[in-house]
Parts: C-alpha cells; structure tokens; sequence
C-alpha cells in the first residue's frame, strides 16, 4: 500500500476527528488530560525533561537527489538522513496514529499572501497539537487556487507522546549520551515529498518550525525571499523589518504603540511587499514583566472563560490555585505562550504591508565595540544578512566566562537549509529594487564591554529607531569606520550626545578599545572562512567583511 493509500485510509477513519472548532480542540485537550485549566482561563501544559525545547541534533533533512544541490550540507543545522530511515519514520507515525483512539487533523496555510500561501494538513494524537497549529497557522483563504502551492500541499504527521525503538533505528539515528544509546526522538522533514514527521518531542515550537522551515526552503525557488524578523507598519504605510537573534530586543522595539504589529518571527518579501507567515505568536514568558510587555502579558494572561481562550501556557511553574509564577525558571527558562495575533490590540489585521522602507539588523555586542547605530552600503548589508552576528554573555552556558562572538546566518540559522546565496542575493536584489535602506543597531554595550562597560540605555535605542525609520536619519553625515567598515552618522536626531555615535568616545582606554575591535574584526573574517568561503558568494560582499 502506497503512502498516500495509508493517508487516505488514516484521514477516513472512524477515530478522526478533522477541522474542530478551537472550543472543541481546547475541551479535547482538557478531557484528554494533555493540558489544564489555569485560574485565568489559559491551557497550561508541561513536557518531558528532553522536550522543553527544540533538539536540534535530532531534526533532520531526507538528503535526496532532487534537492540536495539546494541545501548546504556543510551547516550545522542540516543534518542529512537517507530516504529508506525516514520512509520507516512516516510507516511508525502513520501506525501510531491509526492506532491511537483519537487523532486530530487540520487544515490550516501558512503564508498571510495568497499568491504563496502552503496547505498544511497537521495530524497529530494530541487535541493539544492540533489547537496549537490552529493558533500559530492561517485559515485556509476563499482564494487559495491562485495560490503557487496550491497543489503542492505538505502534511505534518505528529506523535508527540511516544517514543521510536532504539533497536530498530540503530546505525540509522544518532546516539543519545542523555539515555545511552540510539535517540528515541525525531524532527524529520522530507523536502521534494513534502511531509515531515514529529516524533517523541513535546515541544509546541517542533512543530511551527518545521513548517517554517519549509517555507523558507521553498520561497527562494520562486524568488521570494523568506526573512525572520518581525514586521510593523506606520500610519502612512511605511514598513519596517526588525532582524534579531534572542536578547537583541526585537519583540521590545518592535512593539510602537503609533505602529501596527503584522507579525514578530517569520515573513516572506515578493513583488506584492511583505506578509507574515503566522497567525499567532509564540513568545517567550520567562520573567515576563506585565508593565514592560502588556500586550504578551494580555494575550495569555487575560481572564475569559477557557473554551473562548486557547492560548497554550508551556513549560511555565503553575501553583495549585492556577496562577503562574514568569520568574521561577526550575523548569525551564524556555517557557512559553502561544496565542492568536488577535489577542493583541495593535496589529494590522491582514498581516500584509508594502515593501519595506528600512531594515534593522539588531546585535547586542558585548565587546563594546560597534557603534550604536550605523548605515550599511548594500554589499555591507549582504555581508550582515550573512553572518547575523551577536554575543554569548558570560553565564549563559556552560564554560562560557566571557563574551563569545555568535554567529547566526541570516538571524535564524537553523530554519534557513539553502545554500547562503540563495537567501543573499535575494536581499540584494530586493534592495536595488526597492532603495530600502539598512540599519544595523547595536543594542548591546557601550564604554567598554560585558562587566566593565554598560548597556545602552533604551530610550537612546529607541530614538535612533525611530529616525532611522522616519527617514530623517538617512541625510546626515556619516563616517566610515576603519575596523568595521560600516558607515557611523556624526549625529542623529532625538539624540542629545552625539559623542556615543563613535563607541571609542565612550572607552576610557582608548587601546584596549582598539584591541578589543581588533579581536571581534578577527571574529568575523575567522568566520566566513569557516563558513562561506568557496560558496560562491559576491568577492563585493566578502570584501565588506570586517578584519578581510
């Protein structure tokens, strides 16, 4: 029996249960003890030790003849498996679900654009799932036929509760040191058949970002470029694109109270501008303070009878009386919150705006060594995209006693599998078209670096965004700085001391200023060594590469 016979038969069984309403899905969750019901209405829901976030090492990518050219196989995160393991992955998950008393399905798209909108049916034996998706992926448009995807549909099988059998993929999988032996865990996604396979993770993201990850292979084919970042629009229909890794402040700065929110995590950029891929949010709640972030606070906090709620609480410490405590990590500093775009008040409803009128690459370098803020040439802004630099703070993992340079292609390298230039030259040509201009901010330290310097002060931050969105820090004059390169404004508008524009200004020792450049310049060029030298990238845009 083919696959797609095993499909068919799943999707007629008497245990399915296809395109519930959100209340039942929430009562699903509730009756079948995958969630319960907190004191403000919200499902709260906790996983397994080894699922309290994504596991990387475990999400995989069918190395097949017709796309292998496509993915860079030399990435990190690409991590090949042969067609015949995952083939026995898709036979386990399509068994374990036929035999599961209860199976959940839905039909849902991702991409708010219907020119490039992807069906996606999710099945999975968790009611929990299932909502999940219903938060995080759009309704099916009245339009969908126009649609480049349309017949192109990709189906996510997911068994989140149940383990694989170590005997039967050994030599296949990976070893796990945490149980000794053959991983019992999969996240496998099969790019030219279009199916991906969650097994054994409980984790909610495992789920978003496999369809994420999709999209972001499939865009570039059709020249649109996938971009993660968060998006928000003015009142005379000016677009911003925030592009940042975690702890660089893109949820904070991209939440204006005078700009509507189209989406904080993934966007596609084509000829009609740029659409968020989302429905919903899936922020992270870890000493989520409701004074600095009222709108996350809100949207899963707010009281209201818990069939009309659904926002999906994980991970996060719950008391016997129902209330959460954001600041207790004992279970994980992961914890996080699913919810509707909806459930936010300053939001632009169809989650689409026109092209964008500035682009902000947000760091925060602990070095202490980039400026504030700085305008990069279109070759700079490539070289930027690229590398998606920022820092490790001491404390954050183990070993780690000092800032560490963290090197993230394309602010999302593990949701972006296509060989670098892909995505690159994509930006570039967007650029040229569209006289979009780049921003890099630098949201971390100044006067010298993590433990000696300070952060800088977020209202500055906030002024510079502002004029570099406004446009009316594009006019002043600028200066090339000679280690970075990068082109650094003499002043800017709404802020006071123009002396913090040049980070060296702010170093009482001016040579360890220097040195401490020096050593991050060094950095990069070892990086693009490592990582992008030979892949046939633009010598223009290597050559902007600091220390080069």
């Amino acid at each position: 029996m083919s696959f797609q016979e095993k499909f068919n038969n799943l999707l007629a069984g008497a245990n399915i249960n296809r395109n519930n309403s959100r209340a039942e899905l929430i009562q699903a969750a509730v009756d079948n003890g995958e969630a319960v019901v907190s004191e403000n209405g919200a499902l709260a829901t906790w996983t397994k030790p080894d699922s309290t976030g994504r596991s990387p090492k475990d999400t995989i990518i069918v190395k097949r003849d017709e796309s292998a050219a496509s993915i860079d196989w030399t990435a990190a995160n690409n991590l090949p498996v042969d067609a015949e393991t995952f083939d026995m992955l898709v036979e386990d998950a399509l068994a374990t679900l036929g035999e599961s008393s209860n199976v959940y399905a839905s039909d849902r798209v991702i991409g708010a654009d219907s020119d490039y909108a992807l069906p996606v049916t999710t099945i999975a034996n968790k009611a929990l799932n299932v909502l999940f998706c219903d938060n995080m992926f759009r309704p099916v448009p009245g339009d969908l036929d126009k649609s480049i995807f349309a017949d192109k549909s990709f189906t996510l099988l997911a068994c989140p509760d149940h383990k694989l059998d170590a005997k039967r993929y050994e030599g296949r999988l990976r070893n796990d040191p945490r149980i000794g032996g053959t991983s019992t865990m999969a996240i496998a996604v099969d790019f030219d058949r279009r199916i991906g396979v969650v097994y054994g993770s409980q984790y909610c993201g495992s789920c978003k970002k496999l369809l994420f990850t999709v999209m972001n292979y499939m865009l570039p084919e059709a020249n649109i470029l996938p971009i993660h970042c968060s998006a928000n629009e003015g009142p005379s229909g000016d677009v911003a694109l925030l592009l940042g890794l975690s702890g660089t402040g893109k949820t904070t700065l991209s939440a204006v109270a005078e700009r509507g929110l189209l989406g904080d995590d993934e966007h596609g950029w084509n000829d009609n501008g740029v659409a968020n891929f989302e429905n919903g949010c899936y922020a992270k709640l870890i000493d989520l303070n409701p004074d600095k972030e009222p709108e996350i606070f809100k949207a899963c906090f707010q009281k209201k009878n818990y069939k009309e709620h659904g926002a999906i609480i994980e991970n996060a410490m719950m008391w016997p009386d129902g209330s959460f405590d954001l600041f207790d990590d004992r279970l994980t500093p992961n914890s996080r919150g699913s919810y509707p775009l909806e459930y936010l008040t300053n939001i632009k409803e169809s989650s689409k705006g026109g092209h964008p009128n500035t682009i902000l690459f947000l760091t925060a370098d602990a070095n202490g060594v980039l400026p504030p803020v700085s305008k990069l040439t279109k070759e700079q802004a490539m070289l930027w995209f690229i590398m998606g630099y920022t820092s490790k703070l001491a404390g954050t993992e183990t070993g780690v006693t000092e800032p560490v340079s963290a090197f993230s292609r394309f602010f999302g390298a593990p949701f972006m599998p296509r060989n670098p230039d892909d995505y690159a030259s994509l930006l570039g040509k967007q650029l040229d078209k569209h006289g979009t201009q780049v921003y890099l901010v630098n949201t971390g330290w100044s006067g010298g670096p993590y433990g000696v310097g300070s952060r800088m002060d977020i209202m500055e931050t906030r002024a510079m965004v502002a004029a570099a969105i406004d446009g009316s820090l594009k006019d002043v004059d600028f200066k090339k700085d000679e280690v970075f390169k990068v082109l650094v404004p003499q002043t800017c508008p709404g802020v006071e001391n123009s002396n913090i524009l040049s980070p060296i200004n702010t170093w009482d020792d001016k040579d360890a200023y220097r040195q401490r450049a020096l050593k991050l310049a060094g950095d990069f060029a070892a990086q693009w060594d490592k990582a992008y030298e030979g892949k046939g990238i633009d010598p223009a845009i290597a050559a902007e590469c600091p220390g080069k």
